[in-house]
């Protein structure tokens, strides 16, 4: 038969008029309960997905139900354009981008709609992320058994386009194996539950005139027409996804279920609307045992042994992820159990229902290795922590590579294949073989278990040699999978990466059996054309290129480390972690829910920007301005983006643009001055306290500053911190062994919260120091900072730095109290002011907690400084800062040096405070939401008697402000438990 030419649509809808469009939009919001949107910056966010392709589509509707996504698909079909249903936009081959209307399930079509504990299933919407799932079936006893790494942000529906499976394969199968039933929209509008159908039920199906009727008839048709060359061609392994499953329809007599037809068609011949899946119970117990070998081929080798033992997954982690975990400092701890160097790790975990079975099951492995000869080392555990820490090594894979700066990267074009398990070791050799004639070097991780594994070659995509490079690692890849009778797809899909190859792979006479599908599911190509099969050439509509042009404007910070702003906007690589609900990043987007609300969503905007897709005056227009404005600027993404993608340094330096070409606003202004309009407000103290509590006064600032009314604002201390601090020392001359400290008096201890400033001397002379506090030193700047004023914070940071330097020269601790400030010295200085000054200071400052931490490593008399009896249960809160640059565990360490205490982290993300942010009126409903997801909760549960404890002043404003509960800083509870 003649193909089709699927992508003719979307090429078409790739030359779209702007007029063109605005009729397309108006027809799609004539009869939608849904929303459409269609400016260039909203069709920019979805032009790309976790793939090396970027196709700008259409329009993108957010339906809000089946009624809304048949009207989308009538709308489309009389304007010729395609429909691409998407997910959560995390798959790696393109198969979530192209020209055409996107319909994006996770705004309004995103929930558990029925859980059937007594038949172990869910009915659920497509765009349902599934670590939700988990978390609703969780309450049952029940989980999901395709868990992809991605679980905590992809899709139900986008598991089920991808055929996703996950690490738990070996058992749960994939997604095919878990889908009971759909219910869809049709190519032309109409609606159908595709299941499992016998008997009276199919004949009745397959006698039906119209599309639906004639899926059965022709599916079977073409099924028993192709089943001696379905024989011949199909790879005879577990994790093949690639080509259409026509595998199911050879059977020319029994039940047919076209659901199963449907799983891994990403999107190309029905619309998801609903999804009834399997449910399984949880495993009572589970143990890790964590195996360490020289080479990856060696892990390869061992992975048949371990599945003789039947675990419940055989998981391989290389070298190259292992050492990016240790590199990086949001991701260290988590390698901190790996021994060694290995080439390779194997984590073999297993289920069980007592401790002596799983013990004995992990000890069985152990022995059997070293019977065998195979690994160095052994790493067993059946501790919940440890077990999560390597999950999320592992789960952190792809980012990990990806956070290597420069354009050469772990680049993911041949990073899905699949073979059987015992063909693995030499497959892996003759890969290497393959990538080192092309000069370069790759990076493992992957399914074991199934010989899945994700492969990433080192290559500059933006470079001419580069691409021809990828493209030739390409086809002999495919052709090395060929030989060993693999799949090129084993979990991640088609799309075009290897859509390109299905003819290759599969031959000609099943690649027309599969255009014969599609064309009977979608005659017309309305539905996701050019994936899978007829599908655009492999190096075109790629995201980077020899082509990309990078504009590099002149920046206030330095850029130098991320190769240039714009490469720091590339640094993003789409595969959406900041789409999580867990952590702390990115808070605006839980709220939301909104793409651009997301890191990837606004990395994509300036990436658009720098490389021209959006014109360069953009980087100070108002569109990019609104992507940003909800961005708190906590920096969780420096450090949870496994990529290491710092969108609070992107957002200071386009407000700093900003601010040159539009002027700075008045209330930017105010804020930034805050340490001069409390020394201002300080010496007016009576009076200021008053005033800010006067409702009346409150109302003029709400309307003419934007400070919300309802926000209390902070009240001035009675005595600053200085002043008790020049009559302390005054009166005291405490014994010194360690010698001087510095204590840095930021504004908020200073003018608001001097008894913080009071705690830390008292520890610090405690801990043996005499505390030094440099008079005449300028504010930190990070308020300065936050609103993109560069400038007035590089002087203030040079004014600090000559301050501070002689003392850091010296050795000395420079110690601060309130993490957004101190902080400020170690991670906007250097980039301020690029000399060799600003990071001498940036090594010495430290916070308080962190300093005790340190000590405590080093001298175990340290706790002794801390009575007997002082213990007490207290939750922390910490600073988003802090989390992002040292991470909580330095308080938590401090905290529990008092003998006696119970000290757990309140896992949440930011309070929403966020310095400025809370106070300003348009923020201050989000800025509670932020704090109402997990928070505020966990506060109001909090046992009476627990202290709340806080390291941040925006926390404690915002607790305060919003809860019952009086949370202290961490340091005020750790003075008041010191020995007198």
């Amino acid at each position: 038969m003649n193909a089709y030419p699927l992508h003719a649509r979307a090429q078409r809808a790739r030359n779209f008029s702007n007029s063109d469009i605005g009729e397309l939009v108006n027809a799609l919001e004539n009869d939608l309960e849904g929303e459409v949107r269609a400016d260039k910056a909203s069709r920019g966010l979805y032009a790309t997905d976790a793939s090396i392709y970027q196709m700008e589509p259409v329009a993108v509707v957010f339906p809000a139900g089946e009624n809304d996504v048949q009207y989308v698909l009538r709308v489309a079909a009389e304007a010729r354009i395609p429909v691409l249903p998407r997910g959560g936009g995390t798959s790696l081959a393109g198969q979530a981008v192209n020209h055409a209307v996107v319909l994006d399930f996770t705004a309004k079509m995103g929930q558990v709609l029925e859980i059937n504990p007594d038949e172990n299933w869910a009915r659920v919407q497509p765009g349902l992320v599934l670590a939700q799932l988990n978390r609703a079936a969780a309450r049952l006893g029940l989980q999901y058994g395709i868990d992809p790494s991605t679980a905590n942000r992809a899709t139900i529906g986008g598991g089920i386009g991808n055929n996703s499976c996950g690490s738990h394969s070996v058992i749960y199968g994939k997604t095919i194996d878990q889908v009971l039933d759909l219910e869809t929209v049709l190519s032309d509008g109409s609606l159908a539950t595709l299941k499992n159908l016998s008997g009276p039920e199919l004949d009745s199906k397959l006698a039906t005139p119209g599309l639906e009727g004639n899926l059965y008839r022709e599916l079977r048709r073409i099924g028993s027409e192709q089943r001696q060359e379905i024989a011949q061609r199909y790879p005879q392994i577990m994790r093949r996804v690639s080509g259409y499953n026509l595998d199911d329809f050879t059977n020319e007599d029994g039940p047919i279920d076209l659901s199963r037809m449907i799983v891994g068609s990403e999107g190309t011949l029905a619309v998801i609307t609903e999804a009834r899946v399997r449910l399984a119970p949880l495993p009572k117990l589970k143990g890790i045992a964590a195996v360490h070998f020289e080479t990856v081929v060696q892990a390869a080798e061992a992975t048949v042994v371990a599945l003789e033992h039947q675990p419940s997954a055989v998981e391989l982690v290389g070298n190259t992820i292992i050492n990016h975990c240790r590199a990086n400092p949001g991701f260290r701890r988590l390698a901190e159990w790996v021994s060694g160097d290995p080439g390779g790790v194997l984590l073999v975990e297993f289920y069980g229902e007592t401790e002596v079975e799983l013990g004995s099951a992990l000890d069985q492995l152990e022995a059997d290795l070293s019977r065998r000869g195979l690994g160095y080392a052994v790493v067993k555990t059946t501790g919940a922590a440890l077990q999560r820490d390597m999950w999320r090594m592992r789960e952190a894979g792809l980012g990990l590579l990806m956070s290597v700066r420069g354009d050469s990267k772990p680049v993911g074009f041949v990073e899905d294949t699949a073979v059987a398990p015992e063909k693995l070791p030499r497959f892996i050799e003759r890969f290497q073989e393959i990538v080192g004639k092309h000069g370069t070097e790759v990076a493992y991780y992957g399914h074991a278990s199934v010989g899945c594994l994700h492969l990433r070659p080192m290559v500059n995509v933006k470079s001419t040699e580069g691409l021809a490079t990828m493209e030739a690692i390409a086809v002999e890849v495919a052709d090395l999978v060929l030989e060993f009778e693999g799949s090129l797809s084993g979990e991640h899909g088609d799309g075009i990466l290897r859509g390109v190859f299905t003819e290759h792979m599969f031959g000609p006479q099943l690649t027309n059996a599969f255009r014969e599908v599609k064309q009977t599911f979608d005659p017309d190509g309305l539905l996701n054309p050019g994936k899978i099969i007829d599908t655009p050439g492999f190096s075109e509509n790629l995201r980077l290129s020899p082509q990309t042009a990078n504009w590099e404007p002149v920046t206030e910070l330095d850029f130098s480390f991320e190769g240039g702003i714009a490469r720091a906007a590339e640094q993003c690589n789409g595969q959406g972690t900041c789409r999580k609900l867990d952590g702390t990043m990115c808070p605006s987007f839980m709220v939301t829910g909104e793409e651009e609300h997301s890191t990837r969503g606004r990395a994509n905007l300036f990436r658009l920007a720098f490389s021209g897709a959006l014109p360069h005056e953009k980087l100070a227009g108002e569109r990019l301005h609104q992507a940003l404005d909800l961005c708190v600027e906590c920096k969780a993404c420096k450090s949870e983006c496994p990529s290491g993608v710092d969108l609070a340094k992107l957002k200071y330096e386009a407000l700093a643009q900003r601010n040159r070409t539009k002027g700075v606003p008045i209330r930017s202004r105010l804020f930034a001055r805050i340490a001069t309009l409390a020394r201002l407000g300080s010496h007016l103290r009576p009076f200021a306290n008053w005033a800010s509590r006067q409702g009346i006064l409150r109302h003029p600032m709400h309307r003419i500053f934007g400070i919300h009314r309802n926000r209390p604002l902070p009240a001035f201390a009675n005595q600053t911190f200085s002043h008790w601090f020049r009559r302390h020392t005054a009166k005291t001359e405490p014994l010194a062994p360690r010698g001087e400290a510095v204590l840095f008096s930021d504004t908020f201890t200073n003018f608001f919260h001097p008894s913080v400033g009071q705690a830390a001397v008292r520890l610090l002379e405690a801990l043996g120091y005499k505390v030094v506090v440099v008079e005449r030193i300028a504010c930190c700047g990070r308020p300065a900072i936050s609103k993109g004023m560069l400038s007035m914070a590089r002087e203030w940071a040079r004014q600090n730095v000559k301050a501070l330097l002689p003392y850091a020269e010296r050795g000395l601790p420079i110690v601060g109290l309130e993490p957004s400030c101190l902080l400020t010295f170690r991670d906007e200085y250097p980039d301020l002011l690029r000399d060799q000054a600003s990071k001498t200071v940036a090594e010495q400052s430290f916070m308080l907690d962190e300093l005790i931490a340190q000590l405590a490593s080093q001298d175990d008399t340290i706790g002794e400084i801390f009575r007997d009896d002082a213990g007490k249960q207290v939750m922390l809160h910490a600073h988003c800062h802090q989390k992002a640059i040292l991470g909580a565990d330095p308080t938590l360490t401090a905290l529990r040096l008092i003998p006696g205490s119970s000290v757990d982290l309140i896992e949440t993300s930011c309070c929403g405070m966020a310095g400025a942010f809370g106070f300003e009126a348009e923020h201050y409903d989000i800025s509670r939401a932020m704090g109402e997801m997990r928070l505020f909760p966990a506060i109001e549960g909090a046992p009476p008697e627990a202290e709340i404890a806080i390291t941040g002043v925006s926390c404690r404003q915002q607790i305060d402000h919003f809860t019952t509960r009086k949370p202290r800083h961490a340091l005020e509870i750790l003075a008041d438990a010191l020995r007198d």
